[in-house]
């Protein structure tokens, strides 16, 4: 079934991320099921392909689906989630931002500030990193960040132009600056590395945190001779 069950406890809760591994042709997505063990309510993050895998997951969990949080609205990442949340009855959240830029509407959509909610016990903070596109979010739930197509593993989301690649500069230093070195990141595709990496071993492995200046960081980031035809070899 391509599931994973990863097991994390903090100060405030005890949450499972069943990490699912998503096809369609050649692409490969990876969508996050977190559940609130205590409450066995449920959110999904970025799902896409598969929604009889999302159905297994949500059984194996005994977890109810509570929500949707979508990082941004390309159509690997948003794909299930009109589906999801008319069987669910449940919101998807989106930064407005992605919402304004990209024009993804359906009736369950719910724009959202940078603010903290939960869902259950579980805490969601959003945190807006602009530069993939102009609204993507990342989400931090308890030390478990699920990073859409901000950062990877290997690297970080493709920036279209200058200006997108600062503002993608300034969100891997936000990121950088309130990141614990334990957190574990949960990226949406995955080149060689597993999900669930911790941060600090991105911060040695990783060249995109390595840069000091917007300027360096872009012109590496937009550099010639890089396949953006976005026909990447998934794992």
């Amino acid at each position: 079934m391509d599931i994973n069950f990863i097991d994390t406890t903090n100060q405030l809760q005890v949450a499972e991320v069943v990490v699912l591994r998503m096809k369609y042709l050649s692409f490969v997505n990876y969508s996050y099921l977190v559940v609130d063990r205590v409450t066995n309510r449920a959110v999904i993050i970025d799902p896409a392909w598969d929604i009889e895998k999302v159905y297994a997951a949500l059984a194996d969990t005994g977890s109810t689906l509570s929500g949707i949080l979508v990082t941004h609205a390309h159509p690997d990442h948003i794909h299930l989630a009109q589906p999801l949340a008319a069987a669910f009855h449940c919101p998807v959240w989106m930064s407005h931002e992605e919402i304004h830029t990209s024009g993804f509407n359906i009736e369950q959509l719910n724009g959202i500030q940078m603010m903290p909610w939960s869902v259950g016990r579980m805490i969601i903070q959003p945190i807006l990193t602009p530069g993939h596109t102009k609204g993507s979010t990342c989400y931090l739930i308890g030390n478990h960040l699920f990073s859409g197509d901000t950062l990877f593993a290997e690297g970080c989301g493709l920036c279209a132009d200058i200006p997108a690649a600062h503002a993608m500069f300034d969100s891997l230093e936000r990121l950088k600056k309130m990141l614990t070195p334990e957190t574990r990141i949960y990226p949406g595709h995955m080149y060689g590395k597993p999900p669930g990496q911790p941060f600090e071993q991105l911060l040695k492995d990783n060249i995109y945190l390595q840069f000091k200046n917007p300027h360096d960081f872009a012109a590496y980031r937009l550099r010639k001779g890089q396949d953006t035809s976005g026909h990447f070899k998934f794992y």
